[in-house]
This record gives structure tokens, C-alpha cells and sequence, in this order.
């Protein structure tokens, strides 16, 4: 596939050390040179303007699959992508930062305004990121949350503790509900697909699949939570924070916000209902202290500056926080960010990337999720017509891979080892990225 990018930005960046190796990557960008971390990449560049057409077409517009506009001007992306629409049938994905452009990008016809907008997806990073957060918020001491076959089957993470009831026990020995089963666990920031000798240790973090009812039975059993959330404490009301709290007012969750803007405060309070607003800095430890932040079940931290994310997430720690879920706009501070005490460091750029990963460029594959990092992933598969019925444990599979769902009809299975894998039944398959290749080839067979 041919895949044309415009910016030389640190999404550029991700998304083409994610698809070089197996992709023809052209990146376009205004500086003659690009930065030196794309030095490594084997892609194509072109100095000049994506909005030009012949930039476009010495960078080969006319024979590329995917346009991707990742600069960090809006209109450049807007502009460049319309351009690009009308040289060639490109498929173009647009990145933007405001909401007032995903609402104009996203008129159709048979609205007040008729007309095409010539841009086939619009990427708002930061309401994939609200989105992401909101489902780890509703899962208590889930640092991750994956929602499958319109909610009947789930993907929660965990993170292994102390107090764990299964810290040093080997799988086999844990008796987790029926329709419940460990699928990977990471471990020194490594992936693995694990057996029932496998042994929890301390700080692995482990990834289960099931039904909603028996992971919701799961975390009261295993991880001791048997509480919603009831309090949330949001600092910093740019757009994550206000979309944020406006999902939790819905959900009837107490929410407070602590947003330095005065101008924007008064924003917040004009359009969210049931939020506490409060003008203040959020590294300010007296206001803390004062609005009693550490007791909140959830503290999220979603200002545009990693450092102050970082300082405000180790404060509220400090004063007791349960559970700090932070921004981080550079991919490369998650795992710092994790080792000093977050209990969940989500990047919008991540959840871009996979978004395009997903619905752009396997599309004969729906790859359902990407987890930690782009180290795993969770994708579908139908066994085909005419395949004879074959239990799940006499499948021989190419690489180290776990069946965790089968869905028939309207009915989700969690599979055991002598569950039978019928004609039709879509396979929900969960294996590390590294051999999902060798695994997606045998199940087209």
C-alpha cells in the first residue's frame, strides 16, 4: 500500500515507524530536511507544500492508497487533504485539534449546509482519548478497557499488587470466574501469551477477556472493588477535561474540575451542569489539600504540558490519590510516567495511531484492539464455509495465540479446550503484534 503523509511531526513520526516496514511511506514537509529521528525509517520525502499540486504529484498522489494529514496547523490539513481529494481518489484522513472543525468536516448532505467536504476521515485525537479514559474510569483498578460484540465481551487490565489475591500463584491455580481467562501479561514492559504454569508476579500486568458479567464478578473477587466510582477530580478543562466531565455528569458521577484560565472557567461552568468549577492551579498543594483532592476515587490529569501533568499526578499521590490516570502528549514519557507512580499514562498520539491502524490499513482484518503500546492486539476472524467442527484445543496454531471469545449468532462463548469452533462463528483471537502476521494468514486459510 502507497501512503502519502503530510508533516513532519511526532504523529508522522508513529504512524510511519508503525508502517514502513511493510508499507511505500512518502512524507511530505515544508523543511528541506526531516528531523533526525526519521533517519532510521526507509521512507520516501519530498521538501515543499502538501497544499501544492505538484508537490503532490511528484510525490506520487495520483498512484497513493492513503493521504494522511498530521501537520500541526488544522487548515494545512484541511486544505492539503482537499487538494489531495481532487488530484487523485486518495483516501484521506484529516488531523485536527478543534472541535468546531470535526463539526464542519462532518456535515453531509441532507443538512442545513449541502456539500461534500472531500475528506473521507476526520482524527480528533483528544476525543479518542476522552474516550479511552472514560471506559478506564467506569472499571475500578483497570488501567486498560477494550469493549467488544456491542458490550457482551470485555477486555480489562490489571496491574498486580501487594495485596493480590493471586500475586505468586501460577495460573492454573487461580480460579477465576467461568467465563474469565488471563489472555497476555507484560512484563518489564515485555508482551508474553501465557500457559497455566505461569506464575503472577508482582507489578505484571494482566490482561484478561470475558463476559461483562464474569469480569465485573472478577474485579470484586480478585481485585477487592466492589464500589463504583463515585468522585472524580479532572485538573485541567481544555477539551478532554470538559468532554470528560460531561460523560461522568451522565453516568452521575461527582466531578470537579481545577482549571488555571479564568476565561475558560467561566466556559465550563456556561456548559456543564452538575461540575464543580474551580479557577486555581492544580500544582498548588494548599488548593488541594483545600478541596480535599486526595480522597476522590479518581484523579485524571489532562493539561497540554507533560511536566505539569507529572507534578500534579506525584502531588495528588502524595496526598492519598487511589488512582491517578494522566495525559502524556510524548509517546516516549509513558513508561516514566508509569515507573514514578501513575497508575494509568494514556497518549492521544497512541490512540490516533491505532485508529488508523485499525480502520485504514488491515481492512480485510477487523483488528477490534491495540494493547500496550501496539505490543498486542485483539482481532476477528469467521471460520470459514464448509469448515468441519474442530475443538478449540486441536487447532494447531503457527504462533503463541489465544482463542478468548467465539462469537454464534447473538451469543458469545468463552472458549475451553474442548469447545467446538463451528462454521460461521467469528474468532475473537488475542496474540502479541509480532506474530499476529503468521496467525491472521493461517486463519484466511
Amino acid at each position: 500500500m502507497k501512503i502519502i503523509i503530510s508533516g513532519a511531526t511526532e504523529i508522522a513520526y508513529l504512524i510511519a515507524s508503525e508502517l514502513f516496514l511493510n508499507h511505500d511511506i512518502t512524507l511530505i514537509d515544508s523543511r528541506e530536511e526531516l528531523p533526525e529521528e526519521f533517519d532510521k525509517l526507509d521512507i520516501s520525502f519530498v521538501s515543499g507544500n502538501a497544499s501544492n499540486v505538484n508537490i503532490l504529484e511528484s510525490a506520487g498522489i495520483k498512484k497513493a492508497n492513503i493521504f494522511i494529514a498530521c501537520a500541526h496547523l488544522d487548515e494545512a490539513n484541511i486544505v492539503a487533504s482537499w487538494t489531495a481529494k481532487r488530484l487523485s481518489n486518495v483516501e484521506t484522513v484529516c488531523f485536527v485539534s478543534k472541535y468546531e472543525y470535526v463539526e464542519t468536516l462532518s456535515v453531509s448532505k441532507g443538512n442545513a449546509y449541502d456539500f461534500e467536504a472531500g475528506i473521507d476521515h476526520v482524527i480528533w485525537p483528544e476525543a479518542l482519548l476522552t474516550e479511552e479514559i472514560f471506559r478506564i474510569i467506569t472499571v475500578p483498578e483497570a488501567i486498560d478497557v477494550e469493549i467488544f460484540a456491542d458490550g457482551k465481551a470485555k477486555l480489562f487490565e490489571y496491574r498486580i499488587k501487594e495485596d493480590s489475591l493471586i500475586l505468586n500463584k501460577q495460573i492454573k491455580d487461580c480460579f477465576f470466574p467461568e467465563d474469565a481467562l488471563i489472555v497476555g501479561i507484560t512484563r518489564d514492559n515485555k508482551l508474553f501469551i501465557p500457559d497455566g504454569s505461569t506464575m503472577l508476579k508482582l507489578a505484571d500486568k494482566v490482561i484478561f477477556m470475558g463476559t461483562e458479567q464474569s469480569l465485573n464478578m472478577l474485579a470484586r473477587s480478585f481485585f477487592k472493588k466492589e464500589k463504583d466510582i463515585k468522585s472524580v477530580a479532572i485538573i485541567g478543562g481544555g477539551n478532554v477535561g470538559y468532554m470528560l466531565a460531561g460523560n461522568l455528569e451522565k453516568i452521575g458521577v461527582k466531578t470537579k474540575i481545577i482549571e488555571k484560565d479564568l476565561e475558560r472557567c467561566e466556559f465550563l461552568i456556561d456548559n456543564l451542569r452538575k461540575t464543580l468549577v474551580l479557577n486555581g492551579d492544580g500544582t498548588n498543594l494548599e488548593l488541594l489539600e483545600s478541596e480535599n483532592i486526595g480522597d476522590m476515587d479518581v484523579v485524571v490529569n489532562v493539561t497540554n504540558n507533560d511536566e505539569r501533568n507529572l507534578l500534579c499526578s506525584l502531588l495528588v499521590k502524595q496526598l492519598g490519590a487511589k488512582r491517578v490516570i494522566t495525559r502524556v502528549s510524548k509517546r516516549a514519557n509513558v513508561d516514566l510516567f508509569e515507573k514514578v507512580g501513575v497508575d494509568v499514562a494514556i497518549s492521544p498520539k497512541e490512540a490516533a495511531i491505532n485508529e488508523i491502524r485499525n480502520s485504514l490499513i488491515e481492512k480485510d482484518i477487523d483488528i477490534l484492539a491495540i494493547v500496550e503500546r501496539g505490543q498486542g492486539e485483539v482481532f476477528e476472524m469467521s471460520a470459514p464455509k464448509k469448515f468441519h467442527d474442530k475443538e478449540v484445543k486441536d487447532i494447531k496454531l503457527p504462533a503463541k495465540a489465544i482463542i478468548g471469545a467465539l462469537k454464534r449468532g447473538n451469543k458469545i462463548l468463552i472458549p475451553k479446550g474442548n469447545t467446538l469452533i463451528r462454521e460461521n462463528d467469528d474468532i475473537l483471537i488475542f496474540t502479541t503484534s509480532e506474530d499476529a502476521v503468521k496467525l491472521k494468514e493461517f486463519f484466511k486459510k
